[in-house]
């Protein structure tokens, strides 16, 4: 996604060689980051009011895909790409299902897109850096305040899900 309105980076160093750090990403379940639940949980709380509860469960990308993400790159031992769209800045998050051939070319007024990268770069045999970046696109501006307004308070705790995945990422790999 190379045009966006925010990015975001983080990286951590793995003392595991790249193909173990990779599988750990793909295995990653973002159920065990407290934040990440309570974030998923908030999210719910539309479909509970509504008499519609949501289990949150599982959190691996397998679960984030049956969610709604798209699965837009899986190039092992090198990278994964999710991707998802909606209106992040309402309480039910409105994704809206996006194949991910249609991914890139998708901009639609009133909706924002989102990519969210894990990757490994290898640094000899037995360490890895694990990177992520998280990008977001809204395309027209009165959903862009919205959104900015949006990710002032929520940026901060996105950021630490991110760096609370990659502290899983690498628990995962050095495990042996």
């Amino acid at each position: 996604m190379p045009e966006f309105d925010v990015s975001e980076h983080h990286l951590i160093r793995v003392e595991a060689p790249a193909e173990r750090a990779y599988e750990a990403a793909r295995r990653v379940d973002l159920a065990h980051s407290r934040i990440a639940r309570s974030l998923f949980a908030a999210r719910a709380i539309p479909s509970i009011v509504r008499g519609r509860p949501t289990a949150i469960g599982h959190m691996s990308v397998d679960d984030l895909v049956r969610r709604g993400f798209v699965l837009l790159a899986d190039d092992p031992p090198t990278e994964l790409v999710l991707g998802v769209a909606g209106t992040f800045w309402r309480p039910s998050g409105g994704v809206v299902r996006v194949l991910p051939e249609d991914f890139e070319s998708f901009e639609v007024d009133g909706c924002a897109k989102a990519a969210w990268n894990l990757a490994v770069v290898p640094i000899d045999e037995s360490t890895s850096i694990v990177t992520t970046e998280t990008r977001v696109r809204v395309p027209d501006d009165r959903s862009r305040r919205k959104f900015l307004l949006y990710w002032a308070a929520i940026g901060p705790l996105s950021a630490l899900v991110r760096k609370q995945a990659l502290g899983l990422v690498k628990r995962g790999a050095e495990r042996r």
